[in-house]
């Protein structure tokens, strides 16, 4: 009768230990293997996207050269002309650019792009009525975030200046003395630069310029015709 108590003491003791070492080895299920290691590359990803490269980062005084191509891509209302009796259509035109920017600091930068003479096809009521070559060299304030970064994300706006020349009449106003005038007109950008070294990177941008242009025709003005183009493209960059 004496040792029944000590059994019975056993006998709980081993029922908790039991317990205790179910919960211990208790084997985790795949989903939360799954949740566990998706979550943990998530952290590993983002914080090599975040991960600062002190070697790469932009500097007061850098000069960054960026070559590339981009599409002008004219508004699909481009106005009417001639009290609203002719629609106009302006088409697309590729070609290679290059953008010069100063670093006032590692975030903040001036900018400008020039390239070759983008040339367009002009339409009138669908019917194919000239042609004209364009520059629209563009002065911009970008500012870069995450400069320390090897991904570099950055807006910028600015000031448009697009001359048109080599103007051509076709079609329905053939032989005609074709003329557009200059514009002046604001310019939005966005872009991002992804280091590649210390020194190259590429990236891509997109931009909206208002240009609009007076147009004539053997001097008598016959109304507006609104390009207001979305500019993409792009480019592979070198740091001084």
């Amino acid at each position: 009768m004496k040792t029944a108590p000590m059994c019975l003491t056993q006998v709980k003791g081993t029922i908790a230990r039991g317990f205790d070492n179910a919960a211990i080895e208790k084997p985790q299920l795949p989903l939360e293997n799954n949740m566990k290691t998706a979550l943990t590359l998530s952290v590993a990803i983002a914080a090599a996207l975040a991960l600062p490269l002190s070697a790469s980062a932009h500097e007061a005084g850098d000069l960054i050269v960026r070559f590339g191509a981009h599409n002008v891509a004219p508004d699909s209302d481009n106005g009417s002309l001639a009290a609203g009796t002719l629609e106009v259509d302006v088409d697309n035109s590729i070609r290679p650019t290059v953008m010069l920017e100063y670093m006032i600091n590692r975030s903040l930068g001036v900018e400008v792009i020039a390239a070759l003479p983008f040339q367009h096809d002009i339409s009138l009521n669908g019917a194919h009525a000239g042609s004209t070559k364009h520059l629209p060299p563009t002065v911009s304030l970008q500012w870069h975030f995450n400069p320390a970064g090897k991904f570099q994300p950055f807006i910028g706006a600015g000031l448009n200046y697009t001359t048109f020349f080599s103007e051509k009449s076709a079609g329905p106003i053939a032989g005609t003395d074709l003329e557009l005038d200059d514009s002046w007109g604001l310019a939005l950008h966005a872009g991002f630069d992804v280091k590649i070294n210390d020194k190259w990177m590429w990236g891509a941008d997109v931009r909206w310029i208002d240009i609009d242009t007076d147009v004539s025709v053997n001097g008598a003005d016959v109304g507006t015709a609104n390009i207001d183009p979305i500019v993409y493209g792009v480019f592979v960059g070198y740091r001084f």
